[in-house]
């Protein structure tokens, strides 16, 4: 495994360690994990943004929050989420509202009553008279292969996606919404900035990393190994995670069924499709999280790569 990767969730544990809400512990990640891609790559055309580092003020709110979850818990409402994604945006438009720069969100566009044109993820206040639209992602993609050559390298689990296909559906489709003519008749004010908010995690062969061009150096990354490979691990407990809990670092109190090896790959012998898990160790009662990796059926990695093919 790459020990990189278990730096992001021990700087994660030594900033976030103290809250305990799950919903503000991914809120917090959504906020402070490194971007994805590299904003400041002229590839990207100044059109992806960035959150930036989290200040004290909302560190403070986030302890806040941890403390009295009531007002998230109350934005969220009482629906069970089954997509990760709009569970992401949920948080983000209740941070966003919650500084006062949310102008709308999930906002869709029609040209007729039955003809959706796209939706806008976020408009935010960005003075001037005008709004920013920001469309907002969470991936996670598995290089295929050995070499992060392009884009399309980086594959979804399910092989249904693609890094690049994404990336080009977002900037030639998503971020000119704005400009569409049914866009700018509903909208009060005019969209003078898009850009793409991407966060999320990438996952190389047995935890190999190379760098490249517009992907961020500082990326949340883990592992990715085929289920008969499970054995050579460096790591010896797993807690396997439910898509719900993908985006921050695990933390649980034990409850979590915690295996070994043998156990994990008896666990997931008949699963069609990847499974995300944790390596984990004990502290102080709780179970965190140390590193992250997709485990796959050992046909996925030929399956992968007649894909990109």
């Amino acid at each position: 495994m790459d020990a990189r990767a278990d730096t992001f969730q021990a700087q994660f544990a030594r900033r976030w360690g103290h809250l305990r809400q799950p919903h503000v512990r991914t809120l917090a990640w959504l906020l402070d994990a490194p971007d994805l891609l590299d904003a400041h790559d002229p590839y990207w055309e100044h059109k992806i943004a960035s959150l930036g580092e989290v200040g004290p003020g909302v560190a403070r709110w986030l302890g806040e929050l941890d403390a009295d979850p009531s007002a998230l818990q109350a934005s969220l409402g009482e629906r069970v989420y089954t997509r990760l994604g709009l569970y992401a945006e949920k948080l983000m438009a209740f941070y966003f509202r919650e500084r006062g720069e949310l102008v709308a969100h999930g906002l869709q566009v029609r040209s007729s009553r039955n003809d959706t044109v796209g939706e806008f993820d976020f408009l935010l206040d960005a003075g001037e008279g005008g709004v920013e639209h920001i469309e907002f992602a969470t991936k996670f993609y598995l290089l295929e292969g050995t070499a992060a050559s392009r884009f399309d390298t980086f594959v979804g689990p399910n092989l249904a996606d693609s890094l690049g296909a994404k990336m080009r559906k977002i900037f030639t489709r998503q971020l000119e919404l704005g400009i569409h003519p049914a866009a700018q008749a509903l909208l009060e004010r005019p969209v003078i900035r898009a850009r793409a908010l991407v966060k999320g995690w990438l996952f190389y062969p047995s935890g190999g990393h190379q760098p490249m061009g517009g992907i961020s150096a500082q990326h949340c990354r883990g592992f990715w190994c085929a289920l008969a490979e499970v054995a050579a691990l460096e790591a010896d407990r797993f807690v396997i995670l439910p898509r719900m809990q993908w985006l921050a670092p695990y933390r649980g109190d034990g409850s979590d069924s915690v295996m070994g090896r043998e156990a994990l790959q008896a666990a997931l012998a008949g699963a069609a499709m990847p499974s995300l898990v944790a390596a984990v160790r004990e502290e102080g009662g709780d179970i965190i999280e140390t590193a992250r990796g997709f485990i796959v059926p050992d046909t996925w990695r030929s399956r992968a790569a007649l894909r990109l093919q």
